[in-house]
């Protein structure tokens, strides 16, 4: 088995939803149970992947992608999609417009996870953490989220919605944001300066904090056809990722001899899927859920 690292950026807000709430959101996104943290769901990439694949190639999508519903006993198919969770989370900043938000837990889990997919070699060991709720660490002292205090000895501030950070630059946060902005946004492009000018990583409570109060989450209404006006229970409350949003997963594939698939042909494939944006999750009629989809080029045999 190969795999590989693939990441999620959001062009627009994303809903990949539960389909129901019990609190005030009617739908909610989809989340962890244990960690509360955002994801979007493998099954909706391969959905989403594969009706792509249909469009250009109904044989390679059959042998990659597996049979169709009444065929599924025939073989399987050979691509494997895990879920994708939340890399870093945009967050509203007095400073420099947006924050592209992460912490300790997120870091060490794509850690993990490039360590199976094969890319710890263009991933940082060392993730900085910081000590206190209070602080954050930041790219550099140049931050476009760091405010210059009146007191030239006092620490340099970053404010996320309604928190007051100290700003720590940090060696280790320089090297993260480098290595993120290569893998989604091309490290040397004008947006992938901007990742690195606008990247922040918070404690995990913060984290938590964020995850609850700075998703987007919008009204909609039903309006009836003949007097235009809202639906008796028409109205409801729908949360998304908002846009700018990254998430990262793993792409994994085997060689299946029925079909003749292989983890090369397979990777070869999504490679020439993912050259435009894809829909992903709901409400495609509105333009949400639009997303770039990056696989990492780097790949690795399962000992």
């Amino acid at each position: 088995m190969q795999a590989k690292l693939y990441f999620v950026h959001a062009l627009t807000p994303l809903h990949a939803g539960t389909g129901q709430g019990v609190g005030v959101i009617d739908l909610p996104i989809a989340r962890e149970k244990a960690t509360g943290i955002p994801y979007l769901p493998g099954s909706s990439v391969k959905g989403v992947l594969r009706d792509a694949s249909l469009a250009t190639d109904k044989t390679q999508t059959l042998a990659i992608f597996g049979p169709d519903t009444e065929n599924a006993s025939d073989y399987a198919g050979a691509l494997q999609v895990t879920d994708a969770r939340l890399l870093a989370l945009p967050v509203r900043s007095l400073l420099g417009a947006f924050a592209w938000v992460t912490s300790p837990l997120l870091l060490r889990r794509f850690q993990r996870d490039g360590h199976y997919a094969g890319g710890t070699a263009t991933l940082p060991t060392n993730i900085p953490t910081p000590v206190a709720v209070t602080e954050c660490r930041v790219h550099s002292e140049v931050c476009a989220l760091t405010e210059k205090p009146a007191n030239q000895n006092a620490s340099k501030m970053v404010y996320l919605e309604d928190l007051d950070l100290q700003a720590q630059p940090d060696a280790g946060a320089k090297a993260w944001a480098e290595a993120i902005a290569a893998s989604v946004l091309g490290k040397d492009t004008e947006w992938g300066r901007l990742f690195q000018a606008r990247f922040c990583i918070v404690h995990d409570d913060v984290l938590g904090f964020l995850l609850e109060t700075a998703t987007e989450v919008v009204a909609r209404i039903k309006l009836q056809d003949d007097t235009k006006t809202v639906q008796r229970g028409g109205l409801w409350y729908e949360e998304a990722l908002p846009a700018e949003s990254i998430l990262v997963g793993i792409f994994a594939a085997q060689e299946i001899k029925k079909s003749g698939a292989t983890p090369a042909a397979a990777f070869t494939h999504l490679k020439s899927l993912l050259k435009q944006p894809l829909q992903l999750g709901g409400n495609a009629t509105v333009g949400r859920g639009i997303c770039r989809l990056y696989a990492c080029d780097q790949a690795v045999n399962e000992k």
